[in-house]
């Protein structure tokens, strides 16, 4: 597979844009629109997206659990920092560093146990209808540091189906999950079971969910099977045990940063509605490689 190395930015440690003050309660949250898709973004909460809706449909999970709703961003691998999330990064609030027409900026503390500090810079792209998320990971520490670039989006297990394009032999574990390799992709029609269980997949660059007439699309790096962070891959799907919640998770290049260094990583998102149900198709198929064109 083709690998698009992370962009890696040398920055000031002071940077030179003024940020406004952390707002409270409602002024809290930020508004994306374009087309028929809203996006919500609340900075009091880990500068999670809370949702993202095509008219009044909504695709994320608004779960009330802790970690089960939402899409956040980490850093990889997850070995690093093992379990619960870094606050700072998935918790705590941000701040705004600039905001204005289809645009939103902001950013994370910085860790005090890892000295990373993470960005997000929301872009509306009205031409295609798509919300352009790009994510920064800036080394604070004293010393060089290796780290790849994580989101996380959960998803509601209610009867979906995810696809993604990967050779089905390479999806490990192998069997924890009922893929099948139909029209052109790797189908999962969403199941539940007593258990938690996790795959590793060497994508092409993007990774969909269908439920509820809606198609949700994210674009990413497409990545060589040896560029993610040891014991990560690009493409995971995580499914909560019962029917709760589905992760859906892409994953960056492992980059090495030296002091004040930044990576930079992109995800285009996608919210399109359709009129057939929630099963493979060629017809899905189809309409999921159109919106990626």
């Amino acid at each position: 597979m083709r690998h698009f190395m992370t962009s890696v930015l040398m920055v000031a440690i002071v940077g030179s844009i003024a940020t406004t003050a952390r707002a409270e309660g409602e002024e809290s949250q930020y508004q994306l629109k374009t087309g028929d898709l809203t996006m919500t973004i609340d900075i009091s909460k880990g500068g999670k997206i809370l949702s993202l809706k095509h008219k009044d449909t909504e695709v994320i999970s608004q779960s009330r659990f802790p970690e089960s709703f939402g899409s956040t961003f980490w850093t990889s691998p997850q070995k690093e920092w093992n379990w619960p999330p870094v606050p700072e990064y998935d918790k705590m609030p941000y701040t705004v560093v600039e905001r204005g027409e289809g645009k939103l900026v902001i950013k994370s503390q910085v860790s005090e146990r890892l000295k990373y500090q993470i960005g997000k810079e929301f872009t509306v792209d009205d031409k295609s209808h798509a919300i352009v998320i790009n994510y920064t990971i800036r080394n604070e520490a004293s010393e060089a540091r290796q780290v790849a670039p994580w989101e996380i989006t959960r998803v509601t297990n209610d009867g979906g189906i995810i696809f993604f394009d990967a050779p089905i032999d390479g999806i490990t574990p192998a069997g924890l999950m009922n893929f099948k390799e139909q029209y052109g992709a790797v189908c999962y029609q969403t199941d539940a079971a007593n258990e938690n269980r996790k795959i590793n997949a060497d994508g092409h660059g993007w990774l969909a969910y269908c439920n509820k007439g809606l198609l949700l699309v994210k674009q990413f790096e497409d990545l060589d099977a040896s560029a993610p962070a040891p014991g990560e891959a690009e493409i995971q799907v995580y499914v909560n045990r019962g029917k709760t919640y589905i992760e859906l998770e892409s994953q960056g290049a492992y980059t090495k940063l030296e002091p004040g260094q930044q990576l930079s990583w992109t995800v285009r998102w996608y919210l399109v509605p359709v009129t057939d149900e929630a099963q493979p198709s060629a017809k899905l198929t189809k309409m999921i490689k159109k919106v990626l064109k």
